[in-house]
């Protein structure tokens, strides 16, 4: 289940994170931060301090455009009456005094709902099952325990069945929709990966094979701090050096995991290299770089130029490719001829 979690402190999220991956797929709202369409099914979780009336003001209008979910669970440490009020005035459906009683409560409202899809025989969106996926991973990693093949097989197959039904434009679009900025890069890039695979005509295995170094590529970006990963402006150069180690730390993570193949590893440890050798962590050159890597670090930076981020808003597609075709000597220039048509559009 998705439990979009709106606060107006980013040091909360860890703990929520804590408390419900990876059974649940948390989405963060920074309060006054860039918003984002959420879907009308999940659980919202709302933990900001409502005596700040700005702060409940910036609340409300967000409110107006998650009216679909049915479900508001606000916690309101004190509970003194004024509070509770507010909450239920603002469209509680239940007030909590601890976000650690969300947990019960999400455990319920996912039973019931289970109970109505499976009488409707309603199936998950690829959408909802790629984020559970993503989410199990990266929770698995930052509790220590070891990366499960079949979430990435999972992930990967219902992108794969999506982008190949719809299109990528679809795709995008609707992950653009999400604001949690890890998952959504990840899915944004396997999506664009995805694409690209099939519209060069590679082979069913070899589609999948791409896809699933894209949906592992980031991986190791679960051991980088989430102070990092989650900040809402751009990095300075210390934390940029912290986050250029997760693809040997990805490698490191997968490359004694069952089922995951050369070609994956190569992907995850070398998708930051280019072929003048300025890339990293190993500084490849042309020659030591497979197609595979040329192909995922094309999709990587393409998705990295068009994704919405909190300090600027998504690039256009076309000004996106445009960056790609000047990084001559760094990407393979055939190669990036041959993404034209995927980063253009429509499909």
């Amino acid at each position: 289940m998705l439990v979009y979690f709106v606060t107006d402190e980013p040091t909360k999220l860890p703990a929520i994170r804590a408390m419900f991956e990876p059974q649940h797929a948390v989405v963060p709202w920074l309060l006054g931060g860039d918003g984002t369409r959420i879907r009308s099914h999940g659980v919202l979780m709302v933990d900001v301090d409502l005596r700040q009336m700005p702060r409940v003001d910036r609340l409300r209008l967000i409110l107006q455009d998650l009216a679909g979910i049915p479900e508001k669970l606000f916690v309101v440490h004190n509970l003194s009456r004024s509070m509770v009020a507010q909450a239920y005035a603002l469209g509680a459906t239940a007030v909590l005094s601890r976000a650690k009683e969300a947990i019960p409560k999400v455990a319920q409202i996912e039973a019931v709902e289970a109970a109505a899809e499976n009488k409707a025989a309603v199936p998950a969106s690829e959408m909802d099952e790629g984020v559970a996926a993503f989410a199990s991973m990266f929770s698995n990693v930052r509790l220590g325990r070891p990366v499960k093949v079949a979430d990435a097989k999972r992930a990967t197959s219902k992108i794969i069945q999506r982008v190949g039904q719809d299109g990528l434009s679809a795709w995008l679009d609707e992950v653009r929709r999400y604001h949690e900025g890890t998952f959504q890069h990840c899915l944004l890039v396997t999506g664009v990966a995805v694409g690209f695979a099939l519209d060069i005509g590679f082979s069913g295995t070899d589609v999948s094979r791409l896809g699933a170094a894209a949906t592992l590529h980031d991986i190791g970006k679960a051991r980088i701090p989430l102070s990092i990963l989650d900040k809402p402006g751009r990095l300075d150069s210390d934390e940029e050096e912290i986050i250029k180690r997760h693809p040997a730390i990805g490698y490191e993570l997968l490359k004694g995991v069952s089922g995951i193949s050369p070609e994956i590893l190569d992907g995850v440890r070398h998708h930051h290299e280019y072929l003048d050798g300025s890339g990293y962590p190993d500084g490849l050159k042309a020659s030591q770089i497979s197609d595979l890597v040329r192909l995922l670090t094309i999709s990587d930076i393409f998705a990295a130029l068009i994704e919405s981020r909190s300090y600027r808003p998504p690039m256009p597609r076309p000004a996106a490719y445009q960056i790609l075709c000047g990084m001559d000597g760094k990407l393979e220039g055939s190669l990036v001829r041959a993404f034209r048509n995927v980063a253009l559009g429509p499909g």
